[in-house]
């Protein structure tokens, strides 16, 4: 069966989650392949919730194999964490279900630290990050100073490395009159739980190649969004990795002919966290109302997300960067009491019509929408299992999407539950 990469199309808190979830009952691996514990994916099965940051969607089902890619940076405090609270809800963990890449970078408190030191600074513009050391620790990876799951193995060299990463930090930190890192604590910290993070370390690259080998089935799992893709996305106002579809194969170690499917996330409106640009942002009743019908709070920071309408300019370019094959739409229930609808369909951006959003900060922040106007349904999607009982309103809008985007939908959802999803296309038939 075909290996599928699945990623969210618009700003993140697409609802991948479950989709992973869902997928993963026909897979055998679940990847996760970039990003870090500034993500959450949350899952409802048979009545749990299970909020997830670090370990892939496919960690709930029995029998799966769950892997955090070399793309991944790592918080061990973070995921030692995670995994104790899910082991709570009676899910087990162990290296046998679980691997992490050997050479994924890790976060150190340094990271948090300095997240935090450039949020709070005047001297800078906020990027809305989650301050939890996602960025900083992708620039010490990028630097060739970052600490390795590897690394953790060996306390002569890891001694070594952490004198080099700390020349870095405490330069900053001094020149910011900030206290310096005690090297000492650090290292017993690490000390602390380098076994507990060593004993799930593997060469994912090689085991994904073994799993290829015997025609094993692997979901590969992104975090974010493509629209915070660190090149593709609304720069600055990103997130520290690659987060279009082809992050997968470098961020696993797996060649591009194991990927053979990739599936769009895409929310029925649109939303964002933090800072940036968001051409279709309702600052008004209508943008709150969506957000409290559709519960749209950070799973990791709690953090109110902006919401607006539906912007089919922006999931197109999305879906073309990825080459996407299929959207998976999302919380088309969410939209169920709208008497009328939008959809952003082209730009208008000093004076002239496009069809795309510029690289540019300053033409991203100019651009004002054009919207094709939909009558709203007025009927309850909410569980709705089959595309002939959605209202014949709901059809056309999820049409016009399908049309305008020029991808096929491939299922839909209409709740959070796992078993409320409409499957117009299957995946993992070639």
């Amino acid at each position: 069966m075909p290996n599928v990469v699945v990623i969210g199309a618009q700003w993140g808190d697409e609802g991948k989650g479950k989709i992973v979830d869902w997928l993963s009952a026909k897979a055998d691996i679940i990847a996760r392949f970039q990003g870090g514990h500034n993500a959450g994916h949350t899952l409802v099965v048979n009545n749990i919730t299970y909020k997830l940051k670090l370990l892939p969607s496919g960690i709930v089902r029995k029998n799966k194999i769950s892997i955090i890619g070399n793309g991944v940076v790592i918080d061990p405090w973070a995921l030692l964490d995670e995994i104790k609270q899910i082991e709570k809800l009676g899910i087990k963990i162990t290296n046998k279900n679980l691997f992490i890449a050997e050479n994924a970078i890790l976060i150190l408190p340094l990271h948090r630290d300095l997240d935090g030191i450039r949020e709070d600074s005047k001297n800078t513009d906020k990027i809305g990050t989650t301050r939890r050391g996602i960025g900083p620790a992708y620039e010490d990876k990028i630097g060739r100073r970052g600490i390795r799951v590897m690394d953790l193995g060996n306390k002569a060299n890891l001694s070594k490395k952490i004198d080099i990463i700390l020349f870095h930090h405490n330069s900053i930190r001094k020149g910011l009159k900030k206290p310096l890192v005690n090297k000492k604590k650090l290292m017993e910290d690490l000390g602390k739980i380098s076994s507990k993070i060593l004993k799930f370390s593997k060469p994912v690259w090689k085991k994904i190649d073994e799993f290829k080998k015997k025609n094993k089935t692997i979901v590969f799992e992104g975090a974010q969004g493509a629209l915070l893709d660190i090149d593709h996305g609304t720069y600055p106002f990103v997130t520290s990795s690659n987060t279009v579809a082809g992050a997968a194969s470098a961020g696993t170690g797996c060649g591009f002919d194991t990927i053979n499917y990739v599936l769009s996330i895409v929310k029925a409106y649109t939303t964002r966290v933090g800072e940036g640009p968001f051409p279709t942002e309702l600052k008004n009743e209508v943008g709150n109302k969506i957000g409290r019908k559709g519960k749209e709070f950070g799973t990791v920071t709690n953090r109110k997300r902006r919401c607006g309408w539906f912007d089919a300019v922006l999931v197109k370019q999305s879906c073309t960067i990825s080459g996407t094959n299929g959207i998976a739409l999302t919380k088309i229930d969410v939209l169920d009491d709208f008497e009328e609808l939008y959809i952003c369909v082209a730009y208008k951006l000093n004076g002239k019509k496009i069809d795309y959003l510029p690289s540019s900060l300053q033409d991203q922040l100019k651009v004002r929408p054009i919207y094709k106007r939909f009558d709203g349904w007025m009927e309850s999607t909410q569980g709705v299992k089959k595309w002939k009982d959605l209202p014949k309103k709901a059809q056309k809008y999820i049409n016009f999407i399908k049309n305008y985007c020029g991808v096929k939908i491939s299922s839909i959802s209409t709740s959070p539950k796992r078993e409320d999803t409409i499957l117009l296309v299957n995946p993992f038939k070639k």
